[in-house]
């Protein structure tokens, strides 16, 4: 019998990497999807990938808002890759919007795993539960960070991932009975497209290739192929030096949204033309960010220091990464192959 992995959200950009990884390394994967009608785009993806062993993946209908739906979602399920996570959202009335159902989603799968006697959950957290609300800072950040909620400039988005990583570790403390945690916190993840459905960081490469971008904002960032945060997950899934650990997941490069477009400019001469030369000032940004609330988390980001280190993942675990740049290509080529880039 092989060994069943659970993966939440498996029509996301991530999961659907940690999907095709498992089965390539011989698991039998169940993942969730809100919507059974989603399970067709992922097998098609799938199949469009490699994968010929199909009978060894199977769907069951189960959402962040209904508890009573994940007790049979974990029958027989060694492993659980927690990574589906309520989609961010840029117009809001309250932070608890977004805070809420990201701690009790958290929660609810935890609780689920724990009941079913599952061995270990890897968590995917985020870099957002890391970096913000730290003003001075001058040493790359680190899995011994922690996001500072006490300061005034936090966005909901990163102060809901922080509050669902600090809740899982201390359902774990408090209420785990022995099951296992481990977390991983990618930065901004690039990497090839296996449908129309990517992350909120792939959007960026769209919008320049498109031609939709004129200028830039001046904001620096860590980047990581999506293959290298799926191959983490599985490494922090069965290493025992894993347990109870959380892996900034980064090639430990910072690149402006401008040198991102150099990069795509280069391997991309064809669509150079596109491509965005010029910087926005940050006086400009915070100063449209106070009526667009769409620009409020970007606004805290502009002019930001944003350095990072991979030496935990690589030392503890022999995480091997893609660099920044061939991650940023190949999330632009699998987009021009998928006719997503006119």
């Amino acid at each position: 019998m092989k060994e069943l992995v659970l993966v939440t959200g498996g029509s996301g950009f991530i999961a659907s990497h940690i999907i095709l990884q498992l089965l390539e390394q011989g698991y039998a994967v169940r993942t969730t999807v809100r919507s059974m009608a989603k399970s067709q785009r992922i097998v098609t993806s799938m199949q469009a990938n490699g994968i010929t062993n199909i009978e060894d993946l199977s769907f069951i209908k189960a959402d962040l808002q209904h508890p009573e739906q994940w007790p049979a979602a974990m029958v027989g399920v060694s492993y659980v890759m927690h990574v589906a996570s309520p989609t961010p959202k840029l117009n809001f009335k309250d932070e608890s919007e977004m805070i809420n159902p990201a701690v009790n989603g958290v929660l609810m799968v935890l609780k689920a795993a724990r009941d079913a006697n599952v061995k270990r959950v890897v968590l995917t957290s985020a870099y957002g539960a890391i970096c913000a609300g730290h003003p001075n800072q001058q040493t790359p950040y680190t899995e011994a960070d922690w996001s500072d909620l006490s300061a005034k400039n936090i966005h909901p988005y990163q102060k809901s991932k922080t509050l669902a990583e600090q809740a899982a570790w201390n359902f774990i403390k408090t209420e785990g009975q022995g099951l296992s945690l481990a977390a991983v916190n990618p930065v901004g993840v690039m990497g090839p497209v296996l449908s129309s459905v990517y992350s909120h960081s792939n959007v960026q490469v769209e919008q320049l290739l498109n031609g939709q971008v004129k200028a830039v904002p001046q904001v620096k960032s860590g980047y990581v192929d999506v293959r290298d945060v799926a191959s983490l997950h599985l490494l922090a899934m069965t290493a025992p030096q894993a347990d109870g650990e959380r892996f900034l997941a980064t090639t430990g490069e910072t690149l402006s949204m401008l040198e991102v477009a150099d990069v795509l400019r280069d391997a991309f001469p064809q669509y150079a033309s596109r491509l965005p030369q010029k910087t926005i000032p940050n006086s400009v940004i915070k100063l449209a960010a106070t009526f667009k609330p769409d620009l409020r988390m970007l606004a805290t980001l502009v002019g930001k220091y944003a350095d990072t280190s991979n030496e935990k993942a690589k030392k503890l675990l022999g995480w091997q990464q893609r660099s920044a740049a061939d991650s940023i290509i190949a999330t632009g080529q699998s987009m021009i192959d998928l006719g997503i880039i006119k």
